[in-house]
């Protein structure tokens, strides 16, 4: 509308040197620019326009502008800038200012209801506040539709994953059915891709009918952990049905044939937003022939359709149980049936005109999807079958599939990003198969450090490879360097060499994505438990700490931060499996949902120093240490189950 129209054009470029930025490759520059927006007049979003001095110190920024609205604000500064120059230097001292101001941490100090316990730790919130906080926010939740109470409604799995642990802790079961209410209606919903898999980026609407069509990498990576955790949970095979089926879209058309996952998928094909996945009724017919009668009933496939001219977006309301019954199937036959005309769909859909594809591959983005192949492994681990196996799997179990595809995938992201002197890379492009044809650029931003630590402790507790806990702890001790703040104990989101704009940032609100700070404050747990470094969990417990106020005011943008707050009330339990059959017990016991849990375990003497003196020869021993107090060794893996329920 404005920047491909030639008087705008000439305009801008004739009075000022325009810069188009991608706020994923570069999200420091975009955090920066949408301060100084919501500054200036208390909102933000996109499209960002940012006006700025030489020296990068933003003067004027807003949203939309319509091209009238546009071509009159350019002409104003331009005005402004040659008869009045101080007022646009006065403007860009007082909103600099203020980003400096408002890109501060709480100090620790100022958490002053935190309470001391019998051990002199501080907990970041007691269970009383905990089930307060509960009891403020549960008027937001839709227990009919799932989500909150608003539209557009965005799948948010980091609060989803809070009720998930809180339940765990608390035994609170309206937590556990506004999780449930949510995923299931996510899963019939339009937002979810019924007939390849994967969710897009948002709904619409407040039943998750109608989507925003985009496919993000990094909501999938997400929900795929996050349904993968309440399938081990609850057992709902619908869960279990989501996670291999989101998969395989990942490695269908998210994955690099040279390494990586490609960043999203547009909305839009041949110019219309939704098009290559919506269905007309006499697209259904000719296609399913006889069986399409069945298929409109499951997914409400009409004349008049739910979508634009005619079309639809295929979802469902009803459970398969009651479709079987209606058509006198079995319900396990009549799954197996729906998948058969789920894939003619599918390959039909094949020889559409495709979406776009955003080809960049992002650290941050790539280790979330690494992290939920791993929790997505230990998932099914129990329950997999070889009747329901992603693409390309041969005669593995999604199980299998899922584990191997995640240490693949997890040794190209060390080998692409991490560099010599021991820090990360941020974006690459892959040209071909060889590591020589990956372009990797942008120095790494706390994300990418955070959520590739992160990976790197999953497949840990997932393979027991001592190589990535290394790793993991060389990468904290970076960051601690290079990132964090030693005047209140945060992480800039940039580097300490990354002067270029006029001021660091600190990303602390969890959002469609987890804050990076509330990332490694669990980093932090996790690693001090296992390495048994009281300094990393007290680093921990000092940012949770800080932060609690704002984890009461608004639990929905700090539930990351409420996990961490979760982990500290009670403390890790502690598994260590020591012996050669560790894999086997791991098996038996990995596949339930334990989530204060951290897990080591090895087959000979071992350096972490919780499997230190605990080997006895050829025989396999579990041991379960609650508040550094270890029980005896225990013999089989039922009973290390049994000691871990809390």
């Amino acid at each position: 509308e404005s920047f491909e129209d030639e008087e705008v054009a000439r305009l801008m470029n004739e009075h000022f040197l325009c810069i188009k930025v991608d706020r994923e490759e570069r999200p420091d520059v975009d955090q920066l620019y949408m301060q100084a927006a919501h500054l200036i007049s208390g909102r933000g979003g996109w499209p960002l326009n940012a006006f700025a001095l030489p020296d990068g110190r933003p003067f004027f920024a807003g949203t939309y502008f319509p091209k009238l609205n546009w071509i009159d604000l350019l002409t104003q500064l331009v005005r402004l800038s040659i008869e009045d120059p101080q007022t646009l230097h006065n403007a860009a001292d007082q909103i600099t200012n203020g980003i400096k101001a408002t890109s501060q941490a709480p100090h620790k100090d100022e958490a002053l209801h935190s309470v001391v316990t019998p051990r002199t730790e501080t907990v970041p919130l007691t269970l009383h506040q905990l089930n307060d906080l509960y009891t403020h926010y549960r008027h937001r939740i839709d227990f009919k539709h799932g989500g909150e109470k608003r539209a557009p409604k965005f799948p948010m799995p980091a609060m989803w994953e809070y009720l998930l642990h809180f339940h765990y802790l608390t035994g609170h079961e309206e937590a556990l059915t506004a999780v449930n209410s949510t995923l299931i209606s996510m899963a019939r919903g339009g937002i979810y891709d019924h007939a390849g898999g994967g969710f897009a980026r948002y709904s619409t609407d407040e039943r998750w009918l109608l989507p925003h069509f985009e496919k993000m990498l990094y909501d999938n990576a997400q929900l795929v952990t996050l349904y993968s955790h309440a399938y081990q949970l609850t057992g709902h095979n619908l869960y279990k049905d989501i996670v291999i089926e989101t998969l395989g879209f990942v490695e269908r058309e998210l994955t690099a044939s040279g390494g990586g996952f490609y960043s999203a998928l547009d909305a839009d094909s041949e110019g219309e937003e939704g098009r290559f996945y919506v269905w007309k009724e006499q697209d259904i017919d000719a296609l399913l022939g006889n069986e399409s009668v069945l298929f409109k009933e499951v997914y409400h496939i009409t004349t008049e359709g739910n979508w634009e001219e005619g079309k639809n977006i295929l979802h469902r309301k009803n459970t398969m149980k009651l479709h079987a019954e209606n058509h006198g199937f079995q319900h396990g036959d009549f799954e197996t049936h729906l998948r058969t005309l789920r894939q003619k769909l599918l390959e039909n859909r094949s020889q559409r005109v495709r979406p776009g594809l955003d080809d960049k591959i992002l650290c941050s983005w790539n280790a979330l999807m690494v992290r939920a192949y791993f929790v997505a492994s230990k998932a099914l681990t129990r329950h997999s079958t070889k009747s329901h196996k992603p693409d390309n799997s041969s005669t593995l179990s999604p199980a299998q599939t899922f584990r191997n595809i995640g240490l693949q995938q997890l040794g190209f992201l060390i080998n692409t990003f991490l560099q010599k002197d021991g820090s990360l890379k941020r974006n690459c492009k892959v040209t071909g198969t060889e590591p020589s044809e990956h372009k990797v650029t942008i120095d790494g931003m706390l994300d990418d450090y955070a959520f590739l630590i992160s990976a790197l402790l999953e497949a840990y507790q997932t393979v027991f490879n001592e190589r990535y806990i290394t790793l993991a702890h060389q990468l904290t001790e970076y960051c601690l360097t290079h990132f964090r703040d030693t005047d209140d104990g945060f992480f800039f989101y940039t580097h300490e060499r990354s002067n270029q704009l006029v001021a660091r940032m600190k990303e602390l609100n969890d959002n469609v994505i987890p804050a990076s700070n509330s990332e490694m404050a669990l980093n932090l747990f996790t690693l001090g438990t296992l390495l048994d470094k009281p300094n990393y969990v007290a680093m921990a417990r000092e940012m949770t700490t800080a932060m609690a106020s704002e984890i009461e005011k608004n639990i929905y943008y700090h539930a990351n931060w409420g996990r961490a707050a979760l982990l500290l009330l009670e403390g890790p339990v502690e598994v260590a499996i020591a012996g050669p059959d560790f894999p086997t017990w791991m098996e038996l016991i990995q596949y339930q949902y334990n989530p204060q849990v951290i897990f080591t375990a090895s087959a000979t003497e071992s350096l972490i120093p919780l499997l230190k003196h605990k080997h006895f020869g050829t025989k396999t021993r579990g041991f379960v240490c609650k508040k550094k107090i270890c029980g005896a060794p225990l013999d089989t893996a039922e009973k290390v189950l049994e000691e871990v329920k809390l």
